[in-house]
């Protein structure tokens, strides 16, 4: 049943179907620009890190399974030919990981010009993460708020720079439901997805509108349905992703919104908005609303025992 009620609502955009999947046309080089991409290892993070060191950028693989990153970096090394891709660990679902990431990151790193917050997971059975938190919104929305609020000086030094937070269509069915963030009353692995794509909308929201006159830049944006890893934690939609892959985008067509966002030249001074196949889609009433927004930002800031003014 929740598989179900998540393929309805999230399995296939309308562009899934007919005419082809919106690509970035931008030709903008990235040389002397630094990238982070969280969850660069498969999937649309790997194909993002490609076209990002294609132009030129040195671009941070941040993942938890470092020997999967390694062989994702030397891959991208080899066929670019650019040998500033590096891997560095970096466990969304552990914060104590974030903040050694972070720090190793700032030692390490004078700029940063790129923020792609990418990874995810999707349809998990309960659990929490290191620090308590429901594992969808800890990894998906939690870690990615610690991270941002961990690097965005080094972002705003940078400037102009930009944030790109990967949702998903799914949002439209998510509510942040306060009186049970972490699942405990009822759990629907499903749903938990879709309200964790809805914070990652009113973060970016929020985010954006705190950000205006720095020249940093958030956006948020819907890969498309595509064939990865991400399903894995369910056999019946791994089972639909194979009796329908024709209809599903490839890692490489799904990673195009992405770098659209990232590399854009019409978008350097867009903030807060919501992409999908290159273009500005539809968001849900929910992900537009500005008090939800706001104690959204006030409740993680809390959870995580930060001050972000």
């Amino acid at each position: 049943k929740t598989e179900v009620l998540f393929l309805e609502t999230n399995t296939f955009s309308f562009a899934s179907f007919i005419g082809k999947p919106g690509r970035c046309k931008s030709a903008a080089r990235l040389e002397g620009k630094v990238a982070i991409i969280t969850g660069a290892n498969t999937g649309i993070g790997k194909e993002t890190a490609r076209d990002l060191a294609r132009r030129g950028a040195r671009v941070i693989v941040a993942c938890r399974d470092i020997a999967k990153a390694e062989a994702a970096a030397s891959e991208i090394r080899a066929e670019t030919g650019n040998q500033q891709v590096t891997v560095r660990k970096l466990d969304l679902a552990d914060t104590k990981s974030i903040r050694e990431f972070a720090g190793k990151f700032l030692a390490e790193e004078k700029e940063l010009h790129i923020l792609i917050n990418n990874a995810g997971v999707m349809l998990c059975p309960y659990s929490k993460t290191a620090d308590g938190f429901e594992m969808h919104l800890g990894v998906n929305h939690l870690g990615h708020f610690l991270l941002t609020f961990l690097l965005l000086e080094r972002l705003k030094q940078s400037a102009p720079s930009r944030i790109v937070n990967v949702s998903s269509l799914a949002h439209h069915a998510g509510r942040i439901r306060f009186h049970d963030l972490h699942g405990e009353k009822r759990y629907n692995r499903g749903l938990a997805y879709c309200h964790s794509k809805l914070a990652n909308v009113l973060f970016t929201r929020e985010l954006a509108r705190r950000l205006q006159g720095t020249k940093v830049t958030a956006n948020a944006l819907h890969p498309g349905s595509v064939q990865s890893e991400l399903v894995r934690h369910s056999f019946l939609m791994m089972r639909l992703w194979k009796i329908f892959s024709f209809f599903l985008k490839t890692p490489w067509e799904g990673a195009q919104t992405s770098i659209y966002c990232a590399v854009a030249e019409e978008l350097e001074s867009v903030t807060g908005q919501y992409f999908s196949d290159c273009q500005p889609a539809y968001v849900s009433p929910w992900g537009r609303d500005d008090e939800t927004a706001k104690k959204l930002w006030s409740v993680s800031c809390e959870l995580l025992g930060i001050q972000w003014d």
